[in-house]
């Protein structure tokens, strides 16, 4: 085994959840192998074609990891893992949210597609312009230890505040026990000023989701400005604001992966498996071992 590669007892919770040979046909050359060569080729940032040989061909690694990418099959495991920690009872559920850039490579900036203006096309991959040059930006509501609950992209100079609800949206974790239905409500919301608005502190009240999120300077002074119309002071909890950085470090961790740090790839939905995959090896490492899939029934 390679440095990088699945470790055993990763290879036993993840291989139950892919997906099956296929009936007719050739057989598909090992699961862990491809996925390993995919895994090295994101972890160092090269190029497909450099991939060593010992994985096999690059054209299998790459043709799988499109496939799974278009069909879902990255986001779906990811999502089964998490579930696996939420039945464990391995999750913090004070969450917290952030965002981060990341350099679009000149190989990842095509040119227009048919149809549509370069500045389109950018903006449907999810690349936009902003003070680094061509970005990307990483959308994260994770837990209180870093791991991804819930992910999006968008151009690089997207705001923050108008992707806290769909973030939100997508959270769904089976519970401990597997009884009742999969928990979509965090405990708790941590963020720094850029999503504190109005819209958001509403929802989160509704969703009666505890919210510490810092007040900007702007809104206090307008708050003031319109006496008791502007309703109370914002609720703020300092202590627990000082755990923000789990999110940061989170970010830190799975940026370790050089093919995610600096985008190369060309589509947003094969960028988007590049993040599901690494936050899929992030949430990996949670699952107890003593809890093997294959022996659920």
């Amino acid at each position: 085994m390679a440095r990088g590669d699945l470790s055993s007892e990763e290879w036993a919770v993840l291989e139950p959840l892919l997906p099956a040979q296929p009936v007719r046909g050739g057989q598909l050359r090992d699961h862990r192998q491809v996925i390993n060569a995919i895994c090295w080729v994101k972890r160092t940032g090269s190029p497909w074609r450099d991939l060593p040989e010992r994985y096999g061909p690059w054209k299998t690694a790459h043709q799988r990891f499109t496939r799974w990418a278009a069909d879902g099959t990255w986001a779906r495991m990811k999502a089964q893992v998490i579930g696996l920690a939420g039945l464990d009872d391995d999750i913090d559920w004070n969450a917290q949210v952030d965002a981060t850039i990341v350099r679009t490579h000149q190989h990842a900036a095509g040119a227009a597609k048919r149809g549509l203006t370069v500045a389109e096309t950018r903006a449907r991959e999810s690349i936009g312009r902003s003070r680094g040059g061509l970005t990307t930006k990483i959308h994260t509501l994770a837990d209180g230890r870093g791991r991804s609950l819930a992910t999006l992209i968008t151009p690089g100079q997207a705001a923050d505040t108008r992707q806290l609800i769909p973030l939100l949206e997508q959270v769904r974790v089976a519970r401990p026990g597997g009884i009742g239905r999969p928990r979509s409500r965090p405990a708790s919301v941590t963020g720094d000023k850029a999503y504190s608005s109005r819209a958001n502190r509403q929802a989160l009240r509704g969703k009666r989701i505890r919210t510490t999120i810092p007040e900007p300077n702007d809104q206090i002074a307008n708050r003031k400005r319109r006496g008791s119309r502007g309703g109370r002071p914002r609720a703020f909890d300092p202590v627990a604001y000082r755990d923000r950085n789990q999110v940061e470090r989170g970010f830190n961790r799975r940026k370790h992966w050089r093919g995610l740090a600096t985008r190369f790839d060309k589509l947003g939905i094969n960028y988007q498996a590049t993040l599901d995959l690494v936050e899929l090896l992030d949430w990996l490492r949670a699952v107890p071992d003593r809890h093997d899939p294959r022996d659920r029934t």
